[in-house]
């Protein structure tokens, strides 16, 4: 049996520059490199997206994980709202849940009420839902105690 190495999780957005606001300048991703539209994209058959449909390609890390996460712009077509139950969501651990949280509700995103964190090995923390501006969840956590 061969190996598995995660390479990143990827959202699909209406507005890259928008979705930056939030993935970049809140969350603190860093833009390592943006694709523009290439009509022969993979992503095309496997997304389902219709030939229309102008796309661009945004590659994110942080300082410690490179091109952990991805944006796909759709554009030219309506996108269809993300169903509900939500069926995934990205979690990231953060330093400072307060500093993100507020500005998050300053872009005006939807921001959950806070949740008591209890990890499987008794660690004790805080976690909280973002939905950023194309109804994709973010879960930021903070581990604030240790095991008991």
């Amino acid at each position: 049996m061969s190996g598995v190495r995660f390479q990143r999780g990827n959202h699909v957005v209406a507005n890259l520059d928008l979705a930056l606001t939030f993935y970049r300048d809140v969350l603190g991703f860093d833009v390592t490199f943006i694709l523009p539209h290439n009509p022969e994209s993979y992503s095309y058959p496997v997304f389902d997206i219709p030939a229309a449909a102008q796309m661009r390609f945004c590659v994110l890390s942080t300082a410690t994980q490179e091109r952990v996460m991805a944006l796909t712009e759709i554009t030219n077509v309506p996108l269809a709202p993300v169903p509900h139950p939500r069926r995934s969501a990205i979690v990231l651990e953060v330093d400072d849940p307060d500093a993100v949280m507020a500005q998050a509700q300053a872009l005006g995103l939807k921001v959950h009420d806070e949740a008591v964190l209890l990890t499987k090995d008794g660690r004790r923390g805080r976690e909280i839902g973002i939905v950023d501006f194309d109804d994709n969840l973010v879960v930021i956590y903070q581990i604030t105690g240790v095991a008991q």
